[in-house]
């Protein structure tokens, strides 16, 4: 149990309370102006204590810039692409702001402010987007509630603020005719562009494809590796979901696959640069010969991930349901194909109300007929 001693100050009579932290070591607070107020601190700091809630007050003094690094570091999990952004966002937005600060001073009105001024691009600065700000105060709150989990702090401030919603873009749909201009438009990459329109590999799926992962008599691609564009480098490793998958092709892609797999070894790569490396994703730079196809087929600007949804969409325009078109993309669940693709299975609902109307819907009518005289 502490003690309360009193003592005189320049305002007058005071209290200090001293008292054993967790760990043993001796503290104090001084400056109450009753001895009601230290008996008060003092019985809520021993409740703490045996309810393991205590929060030791110099804990909160540690900085974000110190915490920052450590929670990043956790984050070893993330596919690398995904640890870039994050690191980029704590390095341009996260850290210039809140590195100094302690943690047990940040306040929820001073991160709404923040979160606005990201927004906005207040202080001359541009607008980020939604994602950005998101992503960005996916970090303060993701080092907060650490701090919490390791009771620095009492509760996270960065909780509960309004954030920009998500702009989803517009998905890009080609159709069939479509997609044939743009294989003659592609030229010598017409084989990759029409393996990824009517198979919705990523383009680092395809771009890792190896020959040993052409299966040609059951007309199957093992998908097992990805190639990413990281921070000026390309960085293989498992695919998006860390899940193998085999896709089917159509038939008539057996012969582009063929043809790029001749006079290759099986660990050589089926779509490389020329010179057996990795091919960088095209919409990386301008006046690429992606963006020279597009307008030479007058097709409007799109990126090359945008061949996925048009593979999506013939895949469900060709009768596939949901769960087929999830296996393919290799999402993680059918419910995130719908989410994504939800305006595909649009005409489903209306097979659903002609299968019913077929079924019992003489049957109801008759019911209901009877039922008005």
């Amino acid at each position: 149990m502490g003690s309360i001693t009193a003592y005189e100050s320049a305002t007058g009579k005071r209290y200090r309370v001293r008292y054993r932290k967790p760990d043993h070591s001796q503290t104090d607070k001084r400056g109450f102006r009753t001895k009601r107020e230290a008996e008060l601190f003092l019985a809520s700091v021993e409740m703490k204590k045996a309810t393991g809630e205590y929060i030791d007050p110099t804990a909160a003094r540690a900085t974000v810039d110190r915490l920052g690094e450590t929670w990043l570091a956790s984050r070893s999990h993330l596919k690398p692409s995904s640890a870039y952004v994050y690191e980029s966002a704590w390095r341009l937005h996260v850290r210039p702001r809140w590195g100094a600060a302690m943690i047990g001073t940040i306040r929820h009105s001073e991160v709404q402010s923040w979160i606005t001024e990201l927004t906005d691009g207040t202080g001359g600065k541009k607008p980020k987007s939604p994602t950005i700000v998101r992503r960005s105060h996916d970090i303060l709150a993701g080092i907060l509630d650490t701090a919490v989990r390791d009771h620095l702090i009492p509760s996270n401030p960065a909780r509960g603020v309004k954030l920009p919603r998500r702009k989803s873009r517009e998905h890009v749909y080609l159709t069939n005719e479509q997609v044939a201009g743009l294989l003659v438009a592609c030229g010598e990459h017409a084989p990759i562009v029409a393996t990824l329109a009517y198979t919705g590999l990523r383009w680092g799926e395809a771009s890792a494809l190896r020959v040993r992962d052409v299966d040609t008599r059951r007309r199957r691609l093992s998908v097992v590796e990805n190639a990413v564009y990281v921070n000026g480098s390309i960085v293989v490793g498992t695919p998006k979901t860390h899940e193998r998958r085999s896709v089917p092709y159509p038939e008539f892609l057996s012969t582009p696959l063929a043809a790029a797999c001749i006079g290759k070894a099986g660990d050589d790569l089926v779509f490389d640069d020329g010179y057996g490396g990795y091919q960088k994703t095209p919409t990386m730079t301008a006046n690429s010969w992606w963006d020279r196809a597009l307008a030479a087929a007058e097709l409007p600007p799109m990126t090359i991930h945008d061949l996925r949804h048009t593979a999506a969409s013939l895949a469900v325009s060709a009768g596939a349901n949901v769960k087929a078109v999830q296996r393919m993309l290799g999402h993680a669940s059918a419910a995130m194909t719908l989410d994504t693709y939800s305006d595909l299975f649009d005409d489903d609902l209306d097979a659903v109300a002609r299968r019913l109307d077929e079924v019992v819907g003489a049957r109801v009518s008759a019911v209901w007929s009877s039922s008005q005289k």
